[in-house]
């Protein structure tokens, strides 16, 4: 059996991961795998004939530390999935911005440095509306993210700038669709369609992840939706240069405006997204297949 590290962190007993379900599909096509977190010391990496980034969910808590692991593993004779170079271009959502030079459709957005207090109200009148997202640059989980109405923003100003008063962050307007009907979630494995998801929030939340209470639910995309996502892969695979393992791509319905978009990307994850094995029983066998034929090329 050749041996494969699932990459992950110490305790993911705050989590729901499914990246269990992927031993037994890998293990029919001759992969034995085992469980490592980013953060464990001394690890030979030269033992594993790949690394799978799968579940390192604190990542963004010392993202320089997790890049440092990752470029110990690429030194190593250990092949990694997503490579580093996916990840260095994918750890910092200004990749959205080189996107929209693409000519792909994502949610509107400022790109800003040094939170200061009279920031705030101008952030409402660039987007002309009544609420904002507030988030880092180098995030997951929804960590350190507002949701703010101009009318109370007022009084996140001391947790915003104990956040981004010193670092890099980006505002959106805040889009109703995200309440109304949900996150559009599309998964991609060596670049072929697998399955879609919608996620909706909890009563009078905007986070969509389970760990905050969101609710999933399996879909068959709509034909425009689909056609966004391939185009947004090819311009992801462009950018970084090689086909991912692994992508997830996530979508929102945008106000019906004519002219544009009918759906405006959020993220495209490529890094350590959960791929939501659950919610299709073939799933976790397309991946598997995926990864074999692409270790085997």
């Amino acid at each position: 059996m050749k041996s494969c590290a699932i990459l992950t962190m110490d305790n993911l007993s705050d989590f729901e991961c499914y990246d269990n379900l992927l031993d037994q599909p890998l293990a029919s096509l001759g992969w034995q795998t085992e469980l490592v977190s980013w953060r464990k010391s001394n690890v030979n990496w030269h033992r594993f004939e790949a690394v799978i980034i799968r579940s390192p969910w604190d990542y963004q808590d010392d993202a320089q530390a997790f890049i440092s692991v990752l470029e110990q593993i690429e030194k190593s004779s250990a092949v990694l999935q997503n490579s580093l170079t996916t990840v260095n271009w994918n750890i910092d959502k200004i990749y959205l911005k080189s996107l929209t030079e693409q000519h792909v459709s994502i949610v509107p957005t400022l790109w800003q440095a040094n939170l200061a207090i009279e920031d705030l109200n101008s952030f409402f009148d660039h987007f002309n509306c009544q609420q904002l997202v507030i988030k880092p640059r180098i995030s997951a989980n929804a960590d350190n993210t507002f949701w703010l109405h101009r009318d109370t923003a007022e009084h996140f100003i001391e947790q915003l700038l104990s956040v981004f008063a010193d670092s890099d962050f980006m505002v959106q307007p805040f889009i109703e669709s995200v309440i109304n009907e949900g996150e559009f979630s599309l998964f991609y494995f060596n670049g072929a369609y697998s399955h879609a998801i919608l996620k909706t929030p909890k009563q009078d939340d905007f986070r969509v992840q389970e760990e905050h209470g969101g609710r999933l639910q399996s879909i068959e995309p709509e034909t425009a939706l689909l056609a966004q996502a391939k185009e947004t892969l090819l311009a992801v695979t462009q950018e970084v240069g090689e086909m991912p393992l692994y992508a997830r791509l996530d979508f929102v319905r945008m106000p019906n405006h004519e002219g544009v978009a009918q759906f405006g990307l959020m993220e495209a994850e490529l890094i350590e997204p959960s791929l939501y094995f659950n919610m299709d029983d073939k799933a976790a066998q397309r991946f598997a297949t995926a990864f074999n034929e692409r270790m085997n090329d």
